[in-house]
């Protein structure tokens, strides 16, 4: 996979380097003289003038002209638009050698299919049923407590935590080392199934459940929890689950003092309407990226030699002499847990109609402590379903990957103090590796008729970053940018009378 992008904004391409000669494209042939044109103006010339009437009548029949060899006229093209008024025939099929007649079979175009992406085969610890039990006395009905930060069994109330992700599979190491597309069961293509049989081990009934709408259900016989196999790529079983940290009313608290800050400004119905005990606990889906690339650079940048200062009129300006180089910068880059967002709607930042912008800018999330993926970490809880497979998402790592090696290329130029210009920007990506993951995100939102937009106010259910977006009352607003640009202006009247 490669990328390639150009400047940043206001600075048109240039070519490089500076000053190179113009070329005509090679092979371009002058102009020339039609074929026997000199020739026809002398025979014109040395046509004999009419000295009588009618001369030379009755016509004699004319000699066929012998031009010279260089003069001969050209073949008529093959190509139908050069000599109007020809078709061309086809051309005649190449024979094989020793075997006249018979032509030579055609060529088939023989495409290297694409490889397939490696599948990481992660543990198994019992997951192939449908039924998670509890490892102390055989229970379903489990449930996380986020203030005991464990999953509690129903009936021995005993306290236990998946495994951490890392600590089955080592997604960390090796990345300058991938090749190729490396992925898991759960960051597979989704499949197109949705309804799904289980068998209830506990009792042998079976249930139907539609794994695009809900992720676990309960036998209606035996009342056991079950849930559907994990390796079926549904898009709602990830491989790993970042569990709540941050308790419902500490989040309702925080959302509360960031609501209150910009409360002066809120909307009248906002202020009436809001009510941050309806915050909900929600899983959002996600990649996590690892991948190995090599970026290469080239641009220009200048280092300042002088500077002076000129009057014109009634103002000054300065100006700055500078030494032009070309810079070309190559280097390697090991991208680790770089986050992407695997759920169309919410990744769709350009969308009008909801702020979704406002869910990255609580990240980070510290996924190396992610557990293994348990449906039970979910209950109580609303969740979103992965809907975006992998191949969808090249131009998203592309625009983080080039984002990411203009960064590591601005810290290597810092000897050209005028800056650097970026006219050429590459990026070869040589290995990535896809896990899926659920984060935890406590969220409030607030639909404003007027404008048609929902508005999101989000809080990291890991480490409590909060970030959001209230409705703004538009009159107050533009009432004191009105008052503003009255008292500045006075302001300044008086002080440009008092000075005269």
């Amino acid at each position: 996979m490669t990328a390639s992008g150009s400047g940043g904004q206001g600075w048109g391409q240039q070519p490089w380097p500076p000053g190179f000669p113009p070329q005509q494209p090679h092979g371009y042939p002058p102009p020339q003289q039609p074929i026997g044109y000199p020739q026809a103006q002398q025979a014109w010339a040395e046509y004999p003038q009419a000295q009588q009437p009618w001369a030379g009548y009755p016509p004699q029949p004319q000699q066929p002209v012998v031009l010279p060899p260089q003069q001969v006229p050209h073949a008529l093209s093959e190509n139908p638009y050069a000599n109007l008024g020809h078709v061309a025939a086809p051309p005649a099929v190449p024979t094989a050698p020793g075997q006249p007649g018979e032509p030579t079979p055609l060529q088939q175009d023989t495409q290297e299919p694409a490889p397939e992406p490696q599948v990481i085969e992660l543990p198994d610890d019992g997951r192939t049923g449908v039924m998670i039990k509890c490892p102390n006395c055989g229970g379903t009905d489990i449930r996380y407590i986020v203030e005991v930060r464990a999953m509690v069994c129903a009936n021995c109330r005993s306290r236990y935590n998946e495994p951490r992700l890392e600590d089955q599979v080592d997604l960390t190491g090796g990345i300058q080392e991938l090749e190729g597309t490396v992925v898991t069961h759960s960051s597979q293509d989704l499949a197109e199934q949705s309804m799904v049989t289980l068998k209830c081990s506990g009792c042998g009934a079976e249930v139907v459940i539609d794994v695009h709408e809900t992720v676990q259900v309960r036998c209606h016989w035996c009342r056991s929890y079950l849930s559907p196999n994990a390796r079926i790529s549904n898009g709602a079983a990830p491989d790993a689950v970042a569990p709540f940290l941050v308790l419902q009313h500490d989040a309702v608290e925080i959302i509360r003092g960031f609501v209150e800050q910009r409360k002066f400004y809120a909307h009248p119905r906002f202020k009436q309407e809001f009510a941050p005990e309806n915050v909900v606990g929600v899983y959002l889906p996600y990649f996590v990226f690892d991948g190995q690339a090599h970026a290469d650079l080239t641009g220009q940048g200048e280092v300042q030699t002088g500077s002076w200062t000129e009057k014109h009129g009634d103002s000054w300006e300065t100006y700055y002499s500078a030494d032009v180089y070309n810079v070309a910068r190559s280097f390697d880059m090991s991208i680790d847990d770089l986050l992407l967002e695997s759920n169309r709607e919410r990744g769709n930042m350009a969308d009008p109609a909801q702020t979704n912008n406002i869910i990255n800018a609580i990240l980070p999330f510290n996924v190396k402590d992610a557990l293994r993926y348990n449906p039970n970490y979910l209950r109580g809880f609303t969740s979103e379903r992965r809907d975006v497979n992998i191949t969808e998402m090249d131009h998203t790592v592309w625009d983080h990957l080039l984002s990411i090696a203009r960064a590591k290329g601005e810290n290597m130029v810092d000897r050209y103090d005028r800056g650097v210009r970026w006219d050429s920007e590459h990026v070869d990506l040589q290995g990535s590796r896809w896990v899926t993951v659920y984060l935890p995100v406590w969220l409030y939102s607030y639909y404003q008729p007027d404008l048609g937009l929902k508005h999101f106010v989000a809080v990291n259910g890991q480490n409590g970053n909060v970030m959001g977006s209230v409705p703004i009352n538009r009159t107050l607003l533009y009432l004191i940018t009105f008052l503003i640009f009255v008292i500045g202006t006075t302001i300044g009247l008086v002080l440009f009378v008092a000075t005269l």
